[in-house]
């Protein structure tokens, strides 16, 4: 029993819980990140934010919007093809389920680090669609989906339909996986170190983790998102880094290799 049953079908909410749930959690971080309090927090000052960013926050959210609506459109089309509207739907037991969504962690895991990271190694792909993301010198939750529209389709829509289909999930759990993934993903851009934070403690690939590869000299570095760092650790693109408080406050993610 979920909370939508007899509301909304499994798969409505698998298209559009993921999308209304970025814009929560991302914009409670986007309102957090400017006040004063938080500042103690920041992976970056405002003023590098100002000063190094190479896009602005309404240009920032139209990408994204555009990414969610083709995300959408997918999602829909995804569950149409796959779901038997006269066949009566049967969760797998608890331990299945949680089997099925560490399957598709790691496929969208592999997924992403090889696309991810073919799209630096080629220069024209990063020249004319990558180079969009890391317009974003300075990560924010907002942001966290800031891609050219073909990447966007590429690394995270066809990705999270490849992680559903190979982990055998069905809708209603895709549901809690998908929003997980978003959850990461937006935490992963969120720009603040906190105390407390789930992910950035569970997780060796966070919110620190991945500022380092939006830096100049972690660029072709620490390719892995949104969940592991297996395959930079595996492949050699694994780059550690020191936590250092700034002397003006908050910390920085200081990479360890020149």
């Amino acid at each position: 029993m979920v909370p939508w049953e007899g509301y909304v079908s499994d798969e409505t909410m698998g298209t559009f819980a993921p999308i209304a749930l970025y814009w929560v959690y991302a914009g409670g971080y986007q309102l957090a990140l400017h006040r004063r309090p938080l500042e103690r927090y920041r992976l970056h000052t405002r003023a590098e934010e100002e000063e190094k960013n190479l896009v602005a926050l309404p240009a920032v959210v139209r990408g994204v919007l555009l990414q969610q609506l083709v995300q959408a459109i997918v999602a829909m089309i995804l569950f149409m093809v796959t779901s038997d509207s006269s066949a009566i739907v049967v969760q797998p037991p608890i331990i299945i389920q949680a089997f099925q969504f560490l399957v598709a962690m790691l496929v969208m895991d592999s997924w992403q680090y090889f696309v991810h990271r073919y799209m630096h190694q080629n220069k024209f792909l990063y020249r004319h669609i990558h180079s969009q993301h890391h317009r974003l010198i300075v990560p924010y939750a907002i942001g966290a989906l800031y891609n050219h529209p073909l990447e966007g389709l590429l690394l995270d829509t066809v990705g999270g339909a490849i992680s559903f289909l190979v982990s055998g999930m069905t809708p209603r759990t895709s549901v809690f996986f998908f929003c997980f993934a978003v959850l990461k993903t937006v935490d992963d851009h969120c720009g603040l170190w906190l105390p407390y934070n789930i992910f950035q403690s569970l997780f060796q690939n966070n919110t620190a983790y991945h500022d380092v590869h939006h830096q100049l000299q972690g660029s072709k570095y620490n390719y892995s998102q949104p969940f592991f760092s297996i395959w930079d650790r595996i492949l050699g693109t694994h780059m550690p880094y020191n936590l250092v408080r700034r002397k003006e406050g908050g910390f920085e993610a200081r990479p360890l290799r020149d």
